[in-house]
C-alpha cells in the first residue's frame, strides 16, 4: 500500500503490482494461490493428511468457491487454486 492523495482515502493498492507482505499473516493471504501444501501447513497438517487437505480442496471447488489455476496446466500434482472471483 502507498500514501494516497485521493481525499476520501489514506492508501491505495495497486493490484497490478500486488502489495509488499508486511507481516506473518500474510503467508496465507486469500488473494494467493492456494496448494494442497499450503493449506496442509495453514492448518498443521502434517504431509501424511495429504488426503484430507485434497477432500477439503475437492470440497470447495465444488462448493464453487475455489477454482484451478489453469496457468500452471492440468497437473494434479503442481495444481495451484484461487478464489472463484479471480
Amino acid at each position: 500500500m502507498s500514501q494516497s492523495s485521493i481525499e476520501w482515502t489514506e492508501s491505495t493498492w495497486n493490484p497490478l503490482t500486488g502489495c509488499t507482505k508486511v507481516n506473518p499473516g500474510c503467508k496465507f493471504c486469500y488473494a494467493e494461490r492456494m496448494t494442497n501444501q499450503s493449506l496442509r501447513e495453514r492448518f498443521h497438517l502434517g504431509e501424511d493428511k495429504a488426503a484430507i487437505a485434497s477432500q477439503i480442496i475437492a470440497a470447495t471447488i465444488e462448493a464453487g468457491l475455489i477454482k484451478a489455476d489453469e496457468s500452471v496446466g492440468g497437473s494434479r500434482k503442481f495444481a495451484r487454486y484461487l478464489p472463484f472471483w479471480a
